[in-house]
């Protein structure tokens, strides 16, 4: 019975104020909510800024009934809450608002309203039940609205509760003054005299309480909204690092979730490079100098293929597959990618020269590159999917790169893809080698090659 009360309770609350997050969200998202909190607690100083401006002007404008003599508590009250607003702006802004403070504030605004709305009928020298007529109260709920940007129901219900209670007890205060004889039960009477209609103010009061609930209410969806929301957010943030920038954001922005089999056919370019002889040196060096070795190699490699409008499809290893013209379209893709192994080349050579001159051991970059169509798209299940590449240039692509050591060169492509970058606008930075009929280790036919890389 216990239980069923309790799955009961635990139902009524996911339906009222949405599914539960988890309870202990990362230490990203908890900063990722307490920086949209300083940045909450900013605005709210300064509205209250604005405010007690907006106070001090009207109050100014407005005729005085009273003489000089007389004690005039509003510039006093406002004089206090601008230098208290402004110490609540500082600490807002230096990150030093402790939670007695904030609940502080809250009752130094309704403090500060209701005083205000007190001081009218002074002001005016009329009955106390004059200041029930203030429009004034309307800034109530302002002051409540604006505890909403911290996305804590606390201090929302707070506020309205400091509202009701201060609104009831300025009735208090007029029944205290005035005595029975100021309430009346006639409507009409109560909107054309300075007498008290307690439905009336009742009904002020519970509207007070009611718009509380239902913003505390909506916050407290809208706070566990935020860290699904956070937690979701860094973690696709995460991931998205473990795909290429540009197919993140068309995973994102799709209208419907990727199926397993959904593609297109479109032309390409595979670039791959590999590091020779890798396995002999990493059964050698300590895993911390291999590792090492991989991210200097691949932090060089891709930046170049990210200036040539490639993608990373994966890293195989001490290898790099890249794409062109699937995620990123160009009409220059075979070209694209004959530029990109020219300069990564030069920054191989270059990064073999430094290694020697620390006392390391050279790595040398082998490159293979073939066009031809792919199809490109999502394999796997519905638990595990993966983008790639599917067709005969990946392949091709693959035995270039091993045949690389046959020909005693560090970079091949066929007679065909080279032909279809030069087309595209392709320009060799030197004069290429061509070598015809070259037997490549699983293709049925002689294949002509073009040397990228002596």
């Amino acid at each position: 019975m216990t239980t069923d009360r309790g799955s009961l309770v635990q139902r009524f609350g996911g339906f009222l104020f949405g599914e539960a997050p988890q309870e202990n969200p990362p230490e990203r998202v908890r900063v990722a909510i307490a920086r949209q909190q300083f940045q909450s607690e900013i605005l709210i100083g300064w509205v209250q800024l604005v405010v007690v401006i907006a106070f001090g002007t009207l109050y100014a404008a407005a005729p005085k009934t009273f003489s000089d003599a007389m004690f005039a508590p509003v510039p006093w009250a406002l004089s206090m809450y601008a230098g208290f607003t402004v110490v609540r702006l500082t600490l807002a802004y230096a990150d030093k608002l402790p939670r007695w403070f904030l609940a502080l504030s809250v009752v130094m605004d309704m403090t500060l309203l209701m005083g205000l709305i007190w001081s009218f009928h002074l002001q005016y020298e009329q009955p106390p039940a004059f200041f029930l007529k203030a429009p004034t109260i309307l800034y109530v709920f302002i002051f409540i609205a604006l505890r909403a940007l911290r996305f804590e129901a606390a201090f929302v219900l707070l506020a309205g509760f400091v509202a009701a209670l201060g609104w009831m007890g300025l009735v208090g205060y007029v029944v205290h003054i005035d005595g029975m004889d100021a309430i009346t039960r006639d409507y009409v009477e109560y909107m054309t005299s300075a007498s008290l209609l307690l439905g009336a103010e009742f009904d002020k009061a519970m509207s007070i309480l009611v718009v509380t609930g239902v913003l505390a209410v909506a916050i407290v969806r809208a706070r566990r909204l935020l860290i699904r929301s956070a937690v979701e957010h860094e973690a696709a943030k995460d991931l998205s690092r473990f795909l290429p920038s540009e197919l993140a954001q068309q995973i994102t922005a799709s209208e419907s979730s990727i199926q397993a089999g959904e593609g297109e056919l479109t032309d390409c370019a595979i670039l791959t490079c590999d590091l020779r002889d890798f396995t002999k040196f990493s059964m050698a060096a300590p895993p911390q100098e291999i590792m090492t070795l991989l991210n200097d190699y691949q932090a060089r490699m891709v930046a170049i293929i990210n200036r040539h409008g490639g993608v990373v499809d994966k890293f195989p290893g001490d290898g790099i597959m890249v794409m062109f013209n699937t995620v990123k379209k160009s009409p220059a893709y075979a070209a694209d990618a004959l530029r990109c192994v020219d300069d990564m080349a030069v920054e191989a050579k270059a990064w073999a020269t430094e290694r020697i001159e620390a006392g390391k051991t050279p790595i040398e970059v082998v490159f293979s590159v073939e066009a031809g169509p792919v199809l490109f798209g999502a394999v796997g299940d519905d638990t595990r999917l993966e983008y790639t590449v599917i067709g005969d240039a990946g392949n091709v692509a693959a035995k270039l790169e091993k045949h690389t050591r046959d020909e005693a060169v560090h970079g091949l492509t066929t007679q065909t893809t080279y032909d279809l970058a030069v087309s595209q606008g392709y320009e060799p930075h030197a004069v290429k080698q061509h070598r015809l009929a070259c037997t490549i280790g699983g293709l049925s036919e002689p294949v002509d090659l073009v040397v990228l890389v002596p």
